[in-house]
């Protein structure tokens, strides 16, 4: 389905539209649509994307591919492990704020080298030491000898992410409560390809 630079979605709509695209993904029927010399030349008069991805920076997760999207319509900040910090709660509220985003995902996935760093407790060089930091408090309260232990720990960083950036962001607490943008956390399975929505 292509849609116009202008073309005005909701949330729920935005979400359908990245959540038909994984399922092109995952069949291998992509579109790969906007992707044209003309449609990048388009895009030069401004972007419109109709949602936010904060992400992990693996790079078997590359949003623009596994949910079947093109130029201009995703806004993504990736962080190892999708750690939250000022800069990338600044770059997600300029999604919301100036481009007028309906939907910010944060989406996590299966295998994830930072959540397992903090899991086992590496000893970490360098600054990785900050990074394993921002992410303990979402793996608080999983036991880390547990069979699925590194599972949970995935997914609860998600939701805790998620949380986090409305409960530190006024001008997504502002947006949320005007009805101008949902925020959601996901889970992406590297073997399948699909995309879960967590609740």
């Amino acid at each position: 389905m292509q849609h116009t630079p202008n073309e005005i979605l909701t949330a729920d709509q935005a979400l359908e539209r990245l959540l038909v695209g994984n399922r092109r993904y995952i069949a291998m029927r992509q579109l790969h649509p906007r992707q044209s010399v003309v449609h990048r030349q388009h895009l030069v008069q401004g972007q419109h994307p109709f949602a936010a991805i904060l992400s992990c920076s693996d790079s078997r997760v590359p949003s623009e591919l596994i949910f079947d999207q093109g130029l201009g319509d995703l806004f993504i900040v990736r962080t190892a492990g999708h750690a939250v910090n000022d800069l990338v709660l600044a770059s997600l509220e300029y999604a919301v704020f100036a481009l007028r985003v309906p939907l910010v995902m944060v989406l996590g996935h299966a295998a994830c080298g930072a959540v397992t760093s903090v899991m086992e407790a590496h000893q970490l060089p360098g600054h990785l030491p900050k990074l394993a930091a921002s992410l303990k408090p979402a793996l608080a309260s999983i036991e880390a000898g547990a069979e699925d232990a590194l599972e949970r720990a995935i997914r609860a960083n998600s939701l805790y992410a998620a949380a986090f950036l409305t409960e530190n962001s006024l001008v997504f607490q502002e947006a949320i409560a005007k009805g101008h943008v949902k925020i959601v956390a996901a889970y992406y399975a590297l073997n399948t390809g699909e995309v879960q929505i967590l609740e």
